[in-house]
């Protein structure tokens, strides 16, 4: 996610205009369809482009909802295995280096294991390779649909950065709460994330156009919602259940 973002923001500081003459298949069929877009939803909402930009990213966070929930729900079938796939670790566990062949019979366990249990380890892959490319080409599209640039919203140029910096504190904010939602499902060494992504999004947020800080927020904003009632309800539910019994 960190290196993504990175190679965004540099992508987008030399990103071209997109038009419907634009070539190539990522701006033609990817890009340009969501600036159209933008630009259709802003000429229904009076010119609004601020408008735009929330109602779209909202648009798009449901679109991908079914992809979200089809994720949880894998990883809580990889929750479930880890004591079991940590046995199994911990039994082939061989000092600093494993045996070769040690490392095969323990993979051919945790395949059988999967197996067994009706789990697909790269099912949880799958709605983030269809996500990603998504959420890519609007990030591409408000970048390079020039007449954004040219209007504002609220407090701030939609071209220009938040000058009271409040677009990305709040990105930050809310990106952090984000991540922190769902941090149970982390490696304890991934956990860093936490703290690394808000820092990131508020770099980023003050030196880009504001347009895409309003796009963070209003994202993060759905995706704390989505996560508490797809993810933290779900485990609270769990909790109750498992305490009645």
């Amino acid at each position: 996610m960190i290196v993504l973002l990175m190679a965004l923001t540099g992508c987008a500081a030399n990103g071209q205009p997109i038009t419907a003459e634009t070539e190539g298949v990522w701006n033609h069929f990817f890009v340009y369809p969501l600036s159209w877009l933008l630009i259709s939803v802003a000429e229904l909402l009076n010119g609004s482009f601020g408008l735009s930009i929330i109602v779209v990213t909202i648009v798009i966070r449901f679109f991908l909802l079914p992809l979200m929930v089809k994720q949880q729900k894998s990883s809580r079938a990889m929750q479930a295995l880890k004591p079991e796939m940590e046995a199994l670790q911990k039994k082939y566990k061989q000092g600093e280096k494993r045996d070769p062949k040690e490392q095969q019979n323990m993979q051919k366990e945790l395949m059988a294991l999967y197996r067994d249990k009706g789990v697909n380890p790269m099912a949880g892959c799958l709605p983030l390779f269809i996500q990603l490319p998504v959420m890519m080409a609007f990030y591409f599209a408000i970048m390079r649909t020039e007449v954004i640039a040219l209007h504002s919203f609220l407090w701030f140029d939609l071209g220009q950065p938040d000058p009271l910096y409040l677009l990305p504190v709040i990105a930050g904010i809310t990106t952090f709460f984000q991540v922190k939602m769902t941090s149970f499902q982390l490696q304890d060494q991934m956990k860093i994330i936490m703290y690394i992504m808000p820092v990131m999004i508020v770099v980023a947020g003050v030196t880009l156009p504001s347009a895409l800080s309003l796009y963070w927020v209003v994202g993060n904003v759905f995706m704390i919602i989505q996560t508490y009632f797809i993810v933290v309800r779900f485990e609270q539910l769990k909790l109750k259940t498992e305490i009645s019994k």
